[in-house]
């Protein structure tokens, strides 16, 4: 089933999480998921070991965490095919929320962390769901202790003109709310996500060709 408004993707179906790249329109990042559950109050989707995705690099091919901070949104960029290495992550997001929140294991199903990426809220289309990431993250543990991460990046990314001052600050007031989330222990961080498992039926999902395709609501 498509899922434009008032409907909803069944459990098992394949669709795209994607990223547009900061201050452009096209998507830089491609990710094939399962759909674990879609209703009003929920996506979770669940990004297997091994998927084929699409992920941004620089254009001599250098992967993006390995390039100094100073030039990495500086330089020229491409995208490339790649597989989705370790093990796989559980992604959950509530509609209209300026995050989600991802499920992170070792292996052996031994829990490691959930991780609140902030971005913009998931956009449907028939095909998935787009975002734009907004670089700033917090890391919640086991414990339910929590820490800010990729703060350099958030102001690399100011500084380079990706984010301006407007932006920035609605995604500290975003960080600051999903804090909130985490301090007073609400969904999805009390609902048992990190004892979920797949559906051993379920296949790899494929990156299809038109990966990079604009949605009708976009183009029309």
């Amino acid at each position: 089933m498509t899922a434009g408004a008032g409907t909803y993707w069944t459990p098992g179906t394949h669709i795209l999480w994607r990223y547009r790249e900061n201050g452009g329109e096209h998507v830089h990042i491609a990710r094939p998921v399962t759909v674990v559950r879609d209703d009003p109050e929920l996506l979770a989707v669940w990004l297997a070991p091994g998927t084929e995705c699409v992920k941004p690099v620089l254009a001599d091919g250098t992967p993006v965490h390995l390039e100094p901070l100073e030039s990495r949104y500086t330089k020229p960029r491409t995208v490339q095919r790649d597989r989705w290495f370790g093990t796989g992550v559980l992604k959950v997001a509530e509609p209209g929320r300026p995050w989600s929140v991802w499920l992170f294991w070792e292996p052996g199903w031994r829990f490691k962390n959930w991780y609140v990426n902030l971005e913009q809220p998931l956009a449907r289309w028939a095909g998935g769901v787009d975002s734009e990431d907004h670089f700033l993250d917090i890391s919640v543990h086991p414990d339910r202790t929590w820490h800010w991460r990729d703060e350099d990046e958030f102001a690399q990314a100011q500084r380079d003109g990706l984010m301006d001052a407007a932006t920035a600050g609605r995604v500290r007031v975003a960080g600051r709310e999903a804090v909130e989330v985490i301090r007073a222990w609400g969904t999805p961080f009390a609902d048992g996500w990190q004892n979920w498992r797949p559906d051993p039926s379920w296949t790899v999902p494929s990156l299809p060709e038109d990966w990079h395709r604009t949605p009708a609501h976009v183009s029309s």
